[in-house]
C-alpha cells in the first residue's frame, strides 16, 4: 500500500520524536508501519537531529557493559544462599513436627469425644448387686410385695 492511501496523516516531528525516543536512532528497528513515514521525515534537518541525538543514546546504550562478579562477591553470594538453605529446611523440620503434634493432639480430642459418647452411663456406686436382687429388682425379706397388700 502506498502511504497516501492509507488516508492517514504525515509523520510530524513530536510522533517521530517518540519513535526514536523508543526504538532508536536507527529505522530498522522500528515497527514495519512507521517506517516509510519515519524515512520521510527523516529527510529534512529536524528529522535528521532527531535522529542523530537517538543515535548518540544508542551508542551510549551498547557500549555500556557489566563487569562480571569478583571470586570474593560470588563466595559471599554462595555462603549466604546455604545459610538461607539451612534455615529453611529447618523451618521445615518443625512445622512438620508442629503439624504432627496437632494431628496427635486431635485425634486424642476425637477418641476422647467417641468413648464418652459410646459407652454407657456407669450405675452408680450405692447399688450393689446382692443375692435378693433380680432382674425386675431387688426381691429381698425387707420389701412389701404386692401380694401382701391385697
Amino acid at each position: 500500500m502506498a502511504e497516501g492511501s492509507r488516508n492517514e496523516p504525515a509523520m510530524d516531528a513530536k510522533r517521530f520524536a517518540a519513535l526514536a525516543a523508543a526504538y532508536g536512532g536507527d529505522l530498522r528497528r522500528w515497527p514495519e508501519a512507521e517506517r516509510m513515514a519515519g524515512a520521510i521525515f527523516a529527510a529534512n534537518t529536524a528529522g535528521q537531529a532527531i535522529l542523530h541525538h537517538a543515535g548518540t543514546l544508542d551508542g551510549l546504550l551498547d557500549s555500556y557493559h557489566v563487569e562480571a562478579p569478583g571470586k570474593a562477591l560470588h563466595s559471599a553470594i554462595l555462603q549466604a544462599a546455604g545459610r538461607h538453605l539451612v534455615q529453611r529446611r529447618r523451618q521445615r523440620f518443625w512445622w512438620l513436627g508442629l503439624g504432627l503434634a496437632g494431628i496427635g493432639l486431635a485425634g486424642a480430642v476425637a477418641g476422647l469425644a467417641l468413648v464418652s459418647i459410646v459407652t454407657p452411663e456407669v450405675q452408680p456406686d450405692h447399688y450393689v448387686l446382692d443375692a435378693n436382687a433380680t432382674a425386675f429388682g431387688d426381691a429381698g425379706p425387707d420389701r412389701d410385695t404386692i401380694e401382701e397388700d391385697l
